[in-house]
């Protein structure tokens, strides 16, 4: 993959990210709020975006989605756990909606 691929690559994952993220909120933002793992400000901004901003938005060579399992313990709970998929999922998710949503520094 050349380096041109890659950040073309980035720019759609982030135009995905952001309908996505945009249309999640407008539904229902207490539980895009949640899911996205955004504080209400940001749910705001991201909800007001018009088209054009999306687009420009998303053109960073940077990816604006965040990996959300910076613990080690959900993430090998998602992927490794096997007796009861269900609870681990639900015990996953009890854990992040304990974690502090991301704000913009």
């Amino acid at each position: 993959m050349t380096e041109k691929d890659m950040m073309s690559d980035i720019k759609d994952a982030n135009l995905s990210y952001l309908m996505l993220a945009q249309q999640m909120i407008r539904s229902d933002k207490a539980s895009a709020i949640f899911r996205l793992g955004v504080s209400k400000e940001i749910a705001d901004v991201l909800e007001s975006l018009t088209t054009a901003q999306l687009l420009k938005l998303s053109s960073t060579n940077m990816m604006l989605a965040r990996f959300r399992f910076d613990d080690c313990a959900i993430l090998n709970m998602l992927t490794s756990y096997t007796k009861d998929r269900h609870l681990a999922s639900a015990h996953a998710a009890i854990l992040m909606a304990g974690q502090a949503p991301e704000a913009m520094a």
